[in-house]
């Protein structure tokens, strides 16, 4: 019996013996009057255990069998459930193995047998978080996290993602390498889907942002005296499609970004681990079907305004044009121009004013084609066929003239020797033979 149980019990003696009435005993147990004459009936009945609840010390109903506890520890011992917390635990054995218990029970159970080591509880500086953006589409989070995903079981992959700042709703893909082009494809994705943004946050990785080189001890006068640096493939792509780009100078500054993957390199890996996916195309499927769904639907939050910031895609935004790696290649005399290595030459029927000697903006689509345009026009191309080269060995030059047999040391005779003493002697001199007449002249006249 508490203390609480004690005070009322001096309270319903009290009433039973007429020291106060019924409504002064509810007023001071703050119940009412009703139940107050239901606990003297009880008490006069049962005695001071009247203000016992009912069920104090019965098993509840609910209260797991020793079968399932016994069937969900075993499942937890397995290598491959190492290192999975009480709340992810409570979630895969509901999923896979229909299986339902609560986390905090769950966490007892692991406690007790040894599977799991309850963390102490340490009082953090406080620390004031950047307050959320108001509507959604006002600022997504972009970066790239390099991590053993597979845990060893198949390729190294790159997980990208874009997370909303002010919904946490979240879009990534698995790539194999972290590359402009794989951005570009996931940036497609994005917009396609929602729209264009306000504004991107990101690191100032150099496919962001063009780093100057400048030796470090005048990078900060270089960098107040240098003219604007060329943006990135990316950087003009955003520019195009007049979207912000923001770049973080920490790690901490997009912090909303690097959380999730904390979380993605914990769940996501373990997720995968149970799933047994050690392929690049089952990593994307799992991500897309499995983990994705599941985050938006429980991690996201409600925004400050039901307004959305995501603008359409317009007519004057091409997608396909702008999201490609563009460079500029001046034109020849001939209409034609090289690009890595190749000559294009510009169809008849794309000639116009100005184009010879001018510069046309080549584009390298992300599907692989090849797109030029001059201006506001798009021309059409084709590639040239360069002559080949004749192999080494085979463009030889036609064999000289046999030379003269040698006359033996032995035939050589002292009037063989005279006979080209005189062959080098030196003849006339310069002045002399310039003033030779060689004026051609009849022999007669007719």
């Amino acid at each position: 019996m508490t203390q609480r149980d004690r005070d009322r019990l001096v309270v319903l003696k009290k009433a039973q013996k007429k020291l106060i009435t019924q409504k002064q005993a509810a007023s001071e147990l703050q119940l009412t009057e009703r139940h107050v004459r239901r606990l003297l009936k009880r008490l006069a009945a049962e005695g001071d255990k009247a203000v016992l609840h009912a069920l104090r010390g019965r098993v509840s109903n609910r209260k797991l069998s020793e079968q399932v506890r016994q069937k969900a520890l075993t499942i937890i011992a397995l290598p491959e459930w190492k290192g999975l917390g009480p709340t992810l635990a409570s979630y895969h054995l509901a999923k896979d193995h229909d299986i339902r218990i609560g986390r905090e029970a769950l966490r007892q159970m692991m406690v007790a047998a040894g599977l799991w080591r309850p963390k102490k509880q340490h009082i953090k500086d406080t620390h004031v978080w950047r307050a959320r953006r108001c509507c959604r589409g006002e600022l997504v989070q972009w970066d790239t996290s390099e991590h053993d995903w597979l845990e060893g079981r198949g390729e190294k992959l790159y997980l990208i993602s874009m997370i909303d700042d002010a919904t946490s709703e979240l879009l990534g893909q698995f790539v194999r390498s972290d590359s402009t082009e794989e951005n570009m494809r996931l940036l497609c994705k994005y917009l396609n889907s929602n729209g264009r943004p306000v504004a991107f946050y990101t690191d100032k990785a150099g496919m962001f942002q063009t780093a100057p080189k400048t030796h470090r001890k005048h990078n900060q006068l270089s960098m107040e005296m240098r003219e604007p640096l060329p943006p990135t493939q990316i950087g003009r792509a955003l520019q195009e499609l007049q979207i912000v780009w923001i770049g973080a100078h920490s790690p901490q500054a997009k912090g909303r970004v690097e959380r999730q993957f904390g979380t993605a390199q914990d769940r996501l890996v373990k997720g995968m681990r149970l799933a047994g996916v050690s392929t690049f195309e089952a990593a994307n499927q799992y991500l897309e079907q499995e983990f994705l769904p599941w985050w938006n639907a429980h991690l996201t939050v409600v925004p400050a305004s039901a307004a959305d910031a995501h603008r359409a895609l317009g007519p004057e935004h091409g997608l396909a044009s702008a999201l490609s790696h563009v460079e500029q290649r001046r034109v020849a005399q001939d209409y034609t121009f090289s690009y890595y290595g190749k000559k294009h030459l510009i169809a008849p029927q794309s000639i116009q004013p100005g184009l010879r000697g001018g510069t046309v903006r080549i584009e390298r689509r992300l599907d692989g084609s090849l797109a030029v345009r001059f201006k506001d026009k798009w021309l059409q191309t084709v590639e040239c066929v360069l002559p080949t080269h004749v192999a080494s060995g085979q463009n030889k030059k036609p064999s000289a003239a046999p030379a003269k047999p040698k006359v033996p040391t032995a035939e050589r005779t002292k009037a063989w020797r005279e006979s080209g003493h005189d062959l080098f002697r030196g003849g006339l001199s310069v002045s002399a033979a310039a003033k030779i007449n060689r004026t051609r002249t009849r022999d007669h006249f007719d």
